[in-house]
């Protein structure tokens, strides 16, 4: 069963997606969101069961309709749909998308066109701020035809001119919402602001890149990815935007030097991919954030009037107009303009399949039946490590199946203690659950007395996968190969730095039990969580991690980290030339991660059923294993007690360790929070 809508299908700017007339989609904001999540095929990574693109640039959504507002004449509002999991995030904007608006409007018949051009003024409904455009409409028809060219897209088109004229503080109530121009977060230099789009504004040299890299090898960093995305979440606290982990606003901007003292060049993320070309939005942002005084893209003084600028991108130039009003500390935009172009792709009914209208205010269940409401799984490390990452593929397949919204909700802190005693404490109905390993269900509690029971407070679901441990280097400031590394140690104590995720977690075991066992001792400095660990081991921070090859992989292969041994009994088929401790003359290190899902004790044996079963699907898709082999993790598809025998023993195991080797929460370890 599907239902059926009109659409039209636009390139607008450097972006694509559907336009719809408000009219067209159902009524009430929760049935109109399931609706986008269809059309764009939202619960798919790749988006193969809608029109997106399996990109952010390609999940864009315009919402248009006759303006409320005085004065104007079209309301937009503008929808970022998820890329692999159910949600609709409608507090940032697009100006790309929006160069497409006039003109499907025309041609919907909302607005009279003229002979030659025709001005009309939009109401951003996301941002409360107006914006004139100007489109071409030769004998009152809009044309798509013309000379005008824009970087990132082939061939020309009409131009379309968009002058903003109210989206400074547009969201956020201030330009600089955090009251300075530049604050310092982990050591880091940002600006935050609010020009057309919440921004944070880093240099690209203080993140050790130059910021004229291809977005593939930014990409590829994942190191800086994860650093930017930990600076990302404290600008949206301070910014006043609350947890945006999963919102697209703040986004991260990488910003150098340009060709001419009127050109910066920029890298802007979304947030947590490079953009292949520029957001229109960011640009007015950037533009801003590079003509007033103070920010960490300022540039030479600017003269007050229309200013010039430049914003170079990956994909060419972006030229701005920017009406500057005062001097020095006084100064202000008040306006900036710029041209896109747009084209119409092709127009005609969508089919919305029947499985999106899974919430209860859009779809008739069964009284009782299970799941009645969207599912938490809730993860007690920061977005971006490895639980995180194997948390949002799981989480993303059992959407679908279950037919209701899974969210994932990082809750870090205390090595996963408070992740762990929320869900402990949480209704026990099968909407909450945990996304539990090796470090929260049996290394923390056997390290230490926490304030909750990993087996008599949460019931098992079912294993999700295992990762083996590593033991990985800084290239080039860390030791060429682990005998050099013993050696140094034994001659200087200290002379390496190991990074940990917190103690009772696998990479804090695992390097104590390396200490133990090769009679050496390192430094240590405590992240929160191995994000932040293993990108600070990367930067050199740190010289020494132990982290799983699930997140150390792609670091591995890409040459920022090098493997110097397997925690582990036996060699890797993923690194066949990485040998064991145990062979280099270091045994007793042997950590394997293992992840499963838990509930709260209590929770239904129905719900723990339907749970077991949906999520073994999950792991027995052909996608999830291969993602999984990708980054040198695999699933364990399983019965839940499975998972029970599994987090049982390991907890026995680990106090033994700790028994054995005395080891205890080191309360005097160097703490830094990143």
């Amino acid at each position: 069963m599907s239902q059926s809508i009109p659409c039209v299908l636009m390139r607008a700017g450097t972006s694509r997606g559907p336009f719809f007339l408000r009219e067209w989609l159902p009524e009430g904001d929760e049935a109109r969101d399931q609706a986008l999540i269809g059309a764009i095929g939202a619960s798919d990574p790749l988006q193969l069961d809608g029109v997106g693109g399996g990109s952010t640039l390609n999940s864009k959504v315009a919402i248009v309709s006759r303006s409320k507002e005085p004065g104007c004449d079209l309301d937009y509002l503008f929808a970022q749909v998820g890329v692999g999991h159910r949600s609709v995030d409608m507090r940032p904007n697009c100006g790309n998308m929006l160069s497409g608006v006039a003109p499907f409007a025309i041609e919907q018949g909302l607005i009279a066109a003229q002979d030659g051009v025709t001005q009309v003024r939009v109401f951003n409904v996301n941002t409360r701020s107006r914006i004139d455009v100007t489109v071409r409409t030769p004998g009152g028809r809009v044309t798509y035809e013309g000379d005008a060219r824009i970087d990132g897209v082939a061939g020309t088109a009409a131009p379309i001119l968009l002058n903003f004229l109210d989206a400074w503080g547009a969201v956020t109530g201030q330009v600089f919402p955090t009251g300075k121009r530049i604050n310092i977060i982990d050591g880091i230099e940002v600006s935050c602001i609010d020009a057309a789009m919440p921004l944070m504004i880093v240099r690209a040299s203080d993140l050790e890149v130059n910021g004229r890299e291809k977005p593939a090898a930014l990409d590829a960093n994942n190191a800086l990815l994860e650093r930017l995305e930990a600076l990302r979440l404290q600008a949206g606290r301070m910014m006043g935007l609350g947890d945006v982990s999963n919102s697209v606003i703040p986004k991260p901007v990488l910003v150098s030097a340009g060709d001419s003292p009127n050109s910066i060049t920029s890298r802007y993320f979304t947030p947590r991919k490079c953009h292949a070309s520029h957001a229109v939005t960011g640009a007015i942002g950037v533009a801003s954030a590079f003509a007033l005084p103070g920010t960490v893209a300022s540039a030479a003084a600017r003269a007050p009037g229309r200013n010039s600028l430049v914003v170079l991108h990956p994909a060419g130039q972006i030229d701005v107009e920017v009406e500057i009003e005062g001097e020095g500390a006084d100064a202000a935009v008040s306006s900036a303009a710029l041209v896109r172009t747009a084209r119409k792709i092709m127009q005609g009914e969508l089919h919305l399949p029947d499985y999106v209208f899974s919430r209860p205010e859009t779809r008739v269940f069964t009284r009782g039946a299970f799941p009645s409401k969207a599912i938490t799984i809730i993860v007690p490390t920061r977005a971006g490590g490895g639980n995180d990452t194997m948390a949002r593929i799981i989480a993303a397949k059992l959407s679908p199946l279950l037919g209701r919204e899974v969210v994932v909700d990082n809750r870090a802190g205390a090595n996963g203690a408070i992740a762990s005693e929320y869900v402990a404490h949480a209704k026990p109905d099968g909407h909450t659950l945990m996304f539990g390993y090796v470090g929260t269900h049996a290394m923390n509690p056997a390290l230490q007395t926490l304030g909750y029971d990993p087996v008599n407070d949460f019931e098992p679901i079912g294993l999700v996968g295992s990762s083996p441990t590593l033991m990985v280097a800084h290239p080039h400031k860390g030791a060429p190969d682990l005998s050099s590394l013993v050696v140094r140690l034994k001659h200087e104590p200290g002379c390496f730095s190991y990074a940990s995720a917190g103690d009772g977690t696998p990479p804090h075991f695992a390097a104590e039990l390396f200490q133990l066992n090769s009679g050496t001792s390192m430094a240590s400095t405590t992240y929160e969580g191995a994000a932040p660990a293993i990108a600070n081991t990367v930067n050199g921070r740190s010289q020494i991690m132990f982290p799983s090859l699930f997140t150390a992989y792609s670091l591995i292969r890409g040459g920022q980290l090098r493997a110097l041994a397997v925690a582990g009994p036996n060699r890797l088929n993923a690194l066949a030339g990485v040998p064991t401790l145990a062979e280099m003359g270091v045994p007793g290190v042997n950590v394997m991660q293992w992840y499963g899902l838990f509930a709260p004790t209590g929770t239904p044996a129905a719900a723990i059923e339907r749970l077991n079963r949906t999520l073994n699907e999950v792991l027995a898709d052909p996608e999830v294993i291969e993602r999984f082999e990708r980054h040198g993790a695999r699933t364990e598809p399983g019965s839940a007690h499975a998972l029970a025998q599994r987090m049982k023993a390991d907890l026995s195991r680990w106090r033994q360790v700790v028994i054995e080797a005395a080891l205890a929460p080191n309360e005097s370890r160097q703490i830094t929070l990143e």
